[in-house]
């Protein structure tokens, strides 16, 4: 069996994968962990969720193991994982967890948990937290059994945090807010409004069964579209737990999480905010934000894909910056996690601030043409078979200096994801299918 947590919790079909019995005994064992490294008080722990009709069952799941534990619990709802993450810090809970699948379709779910200070958890924690899934343990009884409460005025909170945390009034620009009829459908464009900006909001009524479907940051026709019919000043989409953001322009060209932290690195840069003229990004960020990077002196640090190991980097190093090309955008000192209204906030805040429109901003990053191929596979570690690795070699001496390939599985679904970087998308798309055939070739069946 292979590692139950991926790159951000654990996730699959609720119900299925992702059961009632499932949650429950990793609330509980994450509860025992706690108890584990600290004994010396009754832990608290807070839970969230996005609108998906599952999380209803789940959050239910989650609060019985942790209470059953021993653990107090307060509830806040329907709230984004950066929400979540903010609380969790607020209240000086020890745990925090989201019921959330993030931009996955509405039948999945998954559970993220969140340390003291609303951090995500080390790889060491979360194995722990699997080591005592299962094993048997004398659970409290009377008065040892955990409490639950409702934090009602939560959304309130994060909403005040969000419009503390930026940094000029957005009055006179017309924002289109894509909220993917989830868990930000409501505070984003309440804190948008709130900020003097005109709002569209589009995609902002959850049933729970509507979450990602067609729209939000894994689908920007829909906000491309209003843009242009509505004559914004620009567009912006979250996923359904809005710990991303992408945007697109006032033409409908997208803007994508590169260009975002470009943005804003240039912008913390002014302000003297940017920690050692630093910026965290991943592997799969785009040459074209290297280069531009190093033209404005600012030195890129490179971490692995995911928001948790670009957060792991920003606090070792004690930067102020970084985040992903899908529009994971984490700022330390406003948020533990990438946020995906504050990332949108930040940016038009830059935009009333300058003048400029998306585009001039955005324009500082040339990207390189760069095509991701999703190869579905049985087992994603295909992507270091002989085969595959003797496929990239050959592939990497065709493109030289011009382009790159990075081959990663996926950390939350049975996928091998192949990215080739080159000077034209011909030479990138015809390399890219190459190495995705590899790569199926080389899949047990």
């Amino acid at each position: 069996m292979g590692r139950l947590f991926g790159t951000d919790g654990v996730r699959g079909l609720a119900n299925a994968d992702l059961s009632p019995e499932l949650a429950m005994s990793i609330a509980l064992a994450a509860v025992r962990t706690l108890v584990a490294a600290d004994s010396s008080h009754t832990p608290l722990a807070l839970v969230g969720r996005d609108p998906r009709a599952s999380g209803e069952m789940l959050e239910a799941a989650v609060v019985a193991g942790l209470a059953s534990a021993g653990a107090n619990v307060v509830r806040v709802g329907m709230l984004p994982t950066p929400g979540v993450a903010f609380l969790t810090a607020e209240v000086r809970a020890d745990l925090g967890v989201m019921v959330s699948a993030s931009h996955n379709p509405m039948p999945d779910n998954g559970i993220k948990l969140f340390a003291a200070g609303g951090h995500k958890l080390p790889d060491d924690l979360e194995d722990s937290i699997e080591g005592y899934l299962g094993q048997p343990w004398a659970r409290p009884t009377g008065s040892g059994v955990g409490r639950v409460h409702d934090l009602l005025d939560g959304t309130e909170h994060y909403l005040r945090h969000l419009v503390s945390a930026t940094p000029h009034r957005l009055d006179g620009l017309k924002v289109v807010l894509d909220c993917a009829n989830g868990a930000a459908s409501d505070i984003g464009p309440a804190a948008f409004e709130e900020l003097g900006a005109s709002v569209i909001a589009i995609h902002a009524a959850p049933d729970g069964l509507n979450i990602n479907d067609g729209c939000g940051a894994t689908h920007l026709d829909e906000v491309k579209r209003a843009v242009v019919e509505h004559g914004a000043d620009l567009g912006l989409a979250v996923d359904g737990d809005a710990d991303r953001c992408l945007a697109v322009d006032a033409s409908g060209a997208e803007v994508d999480g590169d260009q975002l932290m470009a943005i804003l690195a240039l912008a913390m840069r002014e302000a003297g905010t940017l920690t050692d003229n630093t910026l965290v990004a991943t592997v799969m960020s785009n040459l074209g934000l290297r280069i531009a990077m190093r033209e404005a002196g600012i030195t890129l640090v490179e971490a692995k894909v995911g928001d948790r190991y670009v957060l792991e980097e920003l606090r070792a190093r004690g930067l102020a910056l970084g985040g992903e090309q899908s529009g994971h955008v984490v700022m330390p000192a406003y948020a533990t996690t990438g946020d995906g209204i504050l990332t949108g906030l930040a940016v038009a805040a830059r935009m009333a601030a300058t003048g400029k429109t998306l585009a001039q901003l955005a324009g500082v990053v040339t990207k390189l043409p760069q095509v991701l191929i999703n190869v579905k596979v049985g087992d994603r570690g295909v992507a270091t078979s002989p085969a595959v690795l003797a496929a990239v070699t050959v592939a990497e001496a065709q493109l030289g200096d011009t382009g790159r390939v990075l081959l990663r599985p996926s950390g939350t679904e049975p996928l091998v994801r192949v990215m080739v970087e080159a000077a034209t998308a011909d030479a990138a798309q015809k390399i890219a299918e190459g190495l995705a055939a590899e790569v199926r070739a080389a899949s047990p069946a």
